[in-house]
């Protein structure tokens, strides 16, 4: 057979030197143009991000402070000007005005000044790898929908089940904490159900789910909507820092069982929202395992911990758990979103599959070829190839680089607590595991109450002049502010700069709190 030899055609990025961003001209006998990514416009696609990726960059290169400032009003009217009835003004000018209008405005979390929220500036393979998954636009609830997607993912999970220490675990990426958080204690409430081998309608109302009151605001949600009883979270009393108490966990079970309730699950944390502490896990899983209950880890702040040259320690006894959550978008440096639900037990799963004829029949699930469909151990159906991104950043820099950038953060915030040790107005409260330090303006000689009400407002003020941003939180009922630290190129002299503006801040608002005496 003749093989008709033909010139190779010029690449995307020679194309991309003459395209032109604009939207495909409607021709006369073709169809119209849709603005759909397709073989047709991937020209155009390539100028569009191209341009688009030039912009950030020079976003990125030139801000100057975490935000612009939050004029809530000015934004208002700027994203109430879009008129999103008109007729399309074009790719080009669309993203010159998102350009404009979101990233002018956004939050910057890679800034040194962001210490705020548990938000944190993201891998660069990551970030390609997101505009990859985007393009695409691959489906990973099955097979047939994404192919070598559910492999990659089924492999990133089984890989962080064995970095978990779950021989032969299993599990599945989730948008957040707060699903992972949902999941892990449906199951735990299915093996209750299974066990005690009553109806749930008698069961319900005696479920118990046992945590401090530091596990994250998701467990009482995931509580409520499980159907179990207003009061049915209780909660373990702590140590003095704020760890969960193994004793005191120990003498609750007892007591609930006495009492004719069942514990279907208990809660440890492994990174604290506030306080980023982790609870001893070892100790709390040989309470639980004695009782024969589910331990399910919140790890969604310190699942970076796994990879930790230094600091893998703090996880020591994980792998006793029944689940664990690990989000990957806080101490993993992936973009939003990036989470996962990991059962040491894969049979566990089971409770969330559900067959629908039209995606994943009964029949062919249970045959010995089936495909290895994600949606059988999912609470969602479409999902993102999310596994991507985290897939993308061990390859390119590797888990022990990833690590150390944890350990990185955690050593900014003992060298922050340092450099606070002996300030007269910047009060330090409690300690930490992790990467945050919670902090006290109060000057010599100020009451409490009044400094109970500067907190806030010292906040606020800095959120609203884009200089600087910090949290604030309450810790035993005494108001405080937050620094949350998870950018390693963050420096000591990064932070004591904030730490000036929270201070002169403070200081204008204690004036003029006593001028209005």
């Amino acid at each position: 057979m003749a093989v008709l030899a033909t010139a190779p055609a010029p690449s995307t990025a020679a194309r991309r030197q003459t395209a032109t961003v604009v939207d495909p001209p409607q021709s006369p006998t073709g169809p119209a143009p849709s603005g759909l990514l397709t073989a047709r416009t991937s020209e155009d696609y390539a100028a569009l991000l191209h341009r688009t990726v030039d912009r950030l960059a020079d976003r990125f290169a030139s801000v100057d402070a975490p935000s612009a400032g939050p004029d809530l009003e000015r934004l208002r009217h700027l994203v109430g000007a879009a008129d999103l009835d008109g007729p399309g003004v074009g790719s080009g000018a669309a993203l010159a005005e998102a350009d404009s209008l979101y990233a002018r405005n956004a939050v910057w979390f890679h800034h040194p000044a962001y210490l705020a929220h548990l938000n944190c500036p993201v891998a660069v393979p990551a970030v390609a790898a997101e505009a990859m998954l985007g393009a695409i636009n691959t489906s990973v609830d099955t097979y047939d929908q994404s192919l070598v997607g559910t492999l990659m993912e089924q492999r990133l999970v089984a890989w962080t089940a064995e970095r978990i220490g779950f021989t032969g675990g299993d599990g599945v990426f989730t948008s957040g904490g707060t699903q992972s958080n949902l999941q892990a204690l449906f199951l735990a409430r299915t093996r209750a159900e299974r066990t005690s081998g009553e109806p749930r309608s008698s069961l319900l109302p005696r479920l118990r789910v046992l945590s401090t009151d530091a596990a994250h605001f998701s467990v009482s949600r995931s509580a409520a909507l499980l159907g179990l009883d207003e009061d049915a979270v209780r909660t373990v009393a702590t140590d003095a820092d704020g760890r969960m108490d193994p004793r005191a966990l120990r003498t609750l079970l007892a007591h609930l069982h006495a009492a004719g309730d069942t514990v279907m699950a208990v809660v440890a944390t492994a990174g604290t929202t506030d306080r980023g502490l982790v609870d001893p896990i070892a100790p709390i899983a040989e309470v639980t395992s004695a009782a024969g209950v589910w331990l399910h880890v919140d790890a969604a702040y310190g699942g970076g911990l796994l990879v930790s040259p230094r600091r893998r320690h703090l996880l020591d006894g994980i792998e006793h758990a029944d689940s664990v959550t690990v989000d990957y978008h806080k101490t993993w440096f992936q973009p939003v979103s990036s989470s996962a639900l990991v059962v040491r037990d894969p049979a566990d799963l089971a409770a969330a599959a559900h067959h629908a004829d039209y995606l994943n029949p009964a029949a062919e699930a249970a045959s010995e070829d089936a495909e290895p469909n994600q949606v059988d151990r999912s609470l969602q159906t479409t999902r993102r190839f999310d596994a991507l991104k985290l897939w993308t950043t061990l390859r390119a820099l590797g888990p022990e680089h990833i690590g150390s950038m944890v350990d990185a953060i955690c050593d900014l915030a003992i060298a922050v607590r340092a450099h606070l040790e002996e300030d007269p107005d910047l009060h330090v409260q409690g300690t930490t595991d992790l990467s945050t330090v919670i902090l006290r303006f109060q000057p010599p000689g100020v009451p409490d109450a009044v400094a109970d009400d500067l907190q806030a407002r010292i906040r606020r003020d800095l959120f609203r002049s884009g200089r600087a941003m910090v949290a604030r939180t309450t810790i035993d009922g005494v108001p405080c502010l937050k620094l949350t630290l998870l950018n390693p190129e963050t420096t000591v002299a990064d932070v004591a700069a904030v730490l000036e503006h929270v201070r002169a801040t403070g200081e204008q608002l204690l004036a003029g709190t006593e001028a209005t005496r």
